[in-house]
């Protein structure tokens, strides 16, 4: 991947370039993808919901770019794999992976049982390294590509009552520092997007660890430095800025977009 000579070369960062998400039916992994597509790329969209996938394309083609959708369990590795490589062979390259699929439960060490932190290391964790090492030769073979896995600002920080969720945000965040290690020499960039509070479902187990949706407005109101949620929107931006060379020199990552929250 070649840096653009000038500042006009960012108009569309991303032009030309292919993107694969997982989870991208909603929230962060849907404006993510709205938000590659606008910068130029062709974006897959993947999802367990086929409608939310479809959804998400429809946006996509509703502002003029390029995409397709289709229905993906991103915690079955064999359909990940396919998935991946028929993209690959559909279109003789894949430039970025936004690896986005994710599970939050809540709860201390005895509220936990063993199947609740087997599920979270699944999404957590198993399902970037599964789709990573899918993508990892196309991209070395095509002389590089980026990498994203979303992680959490729970993965730079210790969340009280969260210990399935902030452990696998951790090692989610170490993972990706080893593959930036093991692979900078391939031109293959890989970062951790690590968003704080962004208003949408996913936040159901923040909201019982913290006893409602109210005590959870008022944390944001008063522990998070900007007083405010995230709009998916201000997190696409991040995504965009990982996915393309706007961030050529930046591997290896923990890329914190959460207001302050975790300073």
């Amino acid at each position: 991947m070649n840096r653009p000579a000038t500042a006009a070369g960012f108009a569309r960062p991303l032009e030309g370039r292919v993107a694969f998400v997982t989870a991208a039916g909603s929230g962060i992994g849907r404006a993510g993808a709205v938000a590659m597509a606008r910068a130029g790329a062709h974006v897959v969209v993947t999802d367990l919901d086929h409608a939310a996938a479809v959804a998400t394309l429809s946006a996509i083609t509703a502002q003029g770019q390029s995409g397709e959708a289709f229905a993906l369990d991103a915690a079955d590795d064999a359909a990940v794999a396919e998935a991946i490589a028929a993209v690959i062979a559909a279109h003789g390259r894949l430039d970025v992976l936004h690896s986005h699929a994710g599970l939050q439960i809540e709860g201390r060490l005895e509220d936990v049982s063993v199947g609740d932190m087997d599920a979270s290391w699944a999404l957590n964790v198993r399902s970037h390294f599964v789709a990573a090492r899918a993508v990892i030769g196309q991209m070395r073979a095509q002389g590089g590509g980026s990498i994203i896995v979303t992680a959490s600002n729970s993965g730079v920080q210790i969340d009280h009552g969260m210990i399935a969720y902030a452990t696998s945000k951790h090692a989610a965040v170490a993972m990706v520092r080893q593959m930036a290690v093991d692979y900078a020499r391939d031109n293959i960039r890989c970062n951790a997007l690590c968003p704080g509070f962004v208003d949408t479902p996913f936040n159901a187990g923040f909201a019982v660890q913290m006893g409602g949706r109210e005590a959870l407005e008022n944390y944001v109101a008063t522990n998070i430095p900007m007083g405010r949620w995230a709009l998916p929107e201000e997190i696409a931006d991040a995504i965009v800025f990982l996915a393309s060379d706007l961030s050529s020199f930046m591997t290896g990552q923990a890329f914190v977009v959460d207001g302050g929250e975790s300073i």
